[in-house]
């Protein structure tokens, strides 16, 4: 199969990577001529057989607009777009709706995995027809980690779904990292009792009921920076943990936790130093190669 793929960036690059090790072949186009495999999204279209697969990868909000705005006047009909950024799902709707006026598909593909996934593979959901679908399963499967394909793939529904099911994982990511975060605080308050902070951690790896990858990445953390002296406890959010609560709020769904968590993140950003929020920056940081703040 081959694809085309637009967004060469932390997580567009690397999933370029693992999908041609999966035996798929991908053209690449990214404004960063360092990186691109075309010069332009008319060579993009140029370069892929009818009917073409184009997966999106680039911010949302206004880029992925414009790019699926720009991708419609290179595409036919019968040619599928996938957006697999982090779009918000009602956006979905619009960019269905407009591309189906040229006869052009679409689907959304909520992707988790961050800086990790050419290694380790990514967790999608994703959204839309099932012929299409079906169509790209090779593209999920090259994509997704080793194993049972519902282990690590999910066909969540219509368009939008796949988003709306990344959104909510999302506001979930919030609050477990909230919540290891606030361990490690008090953890480190008794450090004249507990003397090793990031050998207690560690010490759950295994066994434990608390396991997680999240666990291991903050382990990792510590070991790099046991006290977290080299970074800020600011903490920024992309928007799925605000989306999460905005869609409690609409249905009249209590998550008092997720909802913490996101407001923890704004009080950071007055000023608050806890070792808590360093810990969540150093989290997000570990998973996602998200910036943090240097001290």
């Amino acid at each position: 199969m081959h694809i085309g793929l637009i967004g060469l960036g932390k997580m567009g690059n690397n999933m370029r990577d693992r999908l041609r090790n999966g035996g798929v072949e991908v053209t690449g186009y990214d404004p960063n001529p360092a990186v691109t495999d075309v010069p332009s999204l008319a060579a993009l279209a140029a370069a892929l057989p009818t009917p073409r697969v184009v997966w999106v990868m680039v911010p949302s909000g206004k880029i992925t607009d414009d790019v699926i705005t720009e991708l419609s006047d290179v595409l036919e009909p019968g040619d599928l777009v996938i957006d697999g950024g982090n779009s918000r799902f009602s956006e979905d709707f619009k960019h269905a709706a407009f591309l189906i006026e040229k006869k052009i598909k679409f689907m959304d593909c909520g992707v988790s995995g961050g800086v990790w996934g050419l290694k380790n593979g990514y967790g999608l959901m994703c959204g839309g027809d099932a012929a299409d679908v079906k169509r790209v399963m090779p593209v999920f499967d090259a994509l997704r980690p080793e194993g049972p394909r519902d282990e690590g793939f999910v066909h969540a529904g219509e368009v939008g779904a796949g988003h709306y099911a990344k959104m909510v994982h999302n506001g979930i990511e919030y609050a477990i990292m909230q919540a290891w975060a606030e361990g490690y605080e008090l953890l480190n308050a008794k450090t004249e009792l507990i003397k090793d902070v990031t050998g207690t951690f560690k010490a759950w790896e295994r066994g434990t009921v608390v396991r997680s990858w999240l666990l291991e990445l903050l382990v990792k953390a510590l070991e790099e920076d046991p006290e977290f002296k080299q970074i800020e406890g600011y903490v920024e959010d992309s928007g799925e943990g605000r989306w999460t609560v905005e869609e409690a709020l609409n249905n009249a769904v209590p998550v008092p936790t997720i909802s913490a968590a996101i407001f923890a993140r704004f009080v950071s950003r007055q000023g608050d130093q806890s070792p808590s929020m360093k810990a969540v920056a150093a989290l997000r940081n570990q998973f996602g190669g998200h910036a943090v703040r240097k001290n």
